[in-house]
């Protein structure tokens, strides 16, 4: 099942959060993981017992196979980030984490297929009222307000996740985050349709799975793969285009706030990253 991979990139999300954060998300995200999926589809006892293995498995996989890439990254990352960077070195970054969220995927799909293919009717039907009542809360969040109230809740959000790695932000550089923000490709409404579109391609996939059928498990794989690449690709021309602006606007963007950072700024983003690189370190070892 798609979802119970997302919550292994949690772990570059906890980055934006502190030190301790990212220690005590990782080593828990197993239960975080089965507790989120379980309040999505309410799994029988059975499934509760295949899913916690599942999970488990997949934590051990990634901690293995795929945290040794973050670190390294992380290092990379905190080099780099004393000096001025271009766009094209940014939008490196993106496909290097692009690949990793590939490979993750790529096991995810594996280990979840069968858990995937032990949901029923009802369960399916329990995530779609999941999903409506998640995205009446997205809705109040990214749509509520006038135009201008928006951009503040963005603009809110943009400055809080910068400011983690470089302090707080000058006049200049507030305004030149909202002027990015303003000149985005990314609407409100745009996600909203993007969402739903996600949601009701991955339910659609889960309805026609096969149940309790060894020999189909290849193509329930297949299909769910095909779920992410449209979940990272939109079928359709124009959110294809959409989403390849969105990715060059976020390179832009970042490498131009970058830029503007002073000394002071650019070396407590370097501490920032060191300090998450160490955490990962510290995870990885025996």
């Amino acid at each position: 099942m798609i979802p119970i991979s997302r919550c292994f990139l949690l772990v570059v999300l906890l980055c934006l959060q502190g030190c301790s954060t990212i220690k005590l998300g990782y080593q828990q995200l197993p239960n975080l993981s089965y507790w989120w999926l379980d309040s999505a589809v309410s799994f029988s006892d059975a499934q509760s017992t295949q899913t916690k293995e599942a999970l488990s498995q997949l934590h051990r996989w990634h901690k293995r196979e795929e945290l040794p890439a973050y670190a390294d990254l992380l290092q990379r990352l905190a080099a780099q980030s004393a000096e001025p960077i271009q766009a094209a070195q940014v939008c490196a970054v993106w496909t290097d984490i692009d690949k990793a969220m590939d490979r993750t995927l790529r096991q995810t799909v594996r280990t979840a297929a069968p858990v995937a293919m032990a949901l029923g009717p009802e369960q399916l039907s329990h995530l779609n009222q999941y999903w409506i009542g998640k995205n009446k809360d997205w809705d109040k969040e990214w749509l509520q307000g006038s135009p201008s109230e928006r951009l503040e809740r963005r603009l809110g959000k943009a400055l809080e996740r910068f400011s983690d790695f470089y302090g707080s932000l000058t006049p200049a550089q507030t305004a030149m985050v909202k002027a990015q923000l303003q000149q985005s490709v990314w609407t409100p409404e745009w996600g909203q349709r993007d969402r739903l579109r996600k949601q009701q391609d991955l339910l659609a996939t889960l309805q026609k799975a096969p149940q309790s059928n060894a020999a189909a498990l290849p193509q329930v794989e297949a299909d769910l793969w095909g779920v992410w690449e449209r979940w990272l690709t939109p079928p359709d021309a124009a959110g294809r285009a959409v989403v390849q602006k969105m990715i060059q606007q976020g390179c832009d963007n970042l490498a131009l706030l970058h830029n503007s950072a002073s000394p002071e700024q650019r070396q407590r983003a370097a501490r920032r990253l060191r300090a998450y690189e160490q955490d990962l370190r510290d995870l990885i070892r025996p």
